[in-house]
């Protein structure tokens, strides 16, 4: 099981479906990662950066792929 200590998220897959669970704090991190561990259950842990990828790879997933947007609109909306 691969632990980063710095990061709180444990992304829990089961066949083709993912879980990730986003504790509140160090101590119900360390809660949840002991009963998965105990119910022998494999976890990782996504560093920040993974769960923004994970957000943005859904939110594009999401978006109307037929409307054309211009490039002014998508700077405009990025500041």
């Amino acid at each position: 099981m691969f632990q980063n200590t710095t990061n709180r998220t444990i992304p829990y897959i089961c066949g083709m479906k993912a879980m990730v669970i986003t504790p509140k704090s160090q101590t119900e991190f360390k809660f949840i990662n002991d009963l998965l561990k105990k119910l022998g259950v494999s976890s990782a842990t996504m560093t920040e950066e993974e769960i923004e990828d994970l957000g943005l790879s859904k939110l594009l997933k999401s978006v109307d792929k037929g409307k054309k947007v211009n490039k002014e609109t998508i700077l405009q909306k990025l500041k």
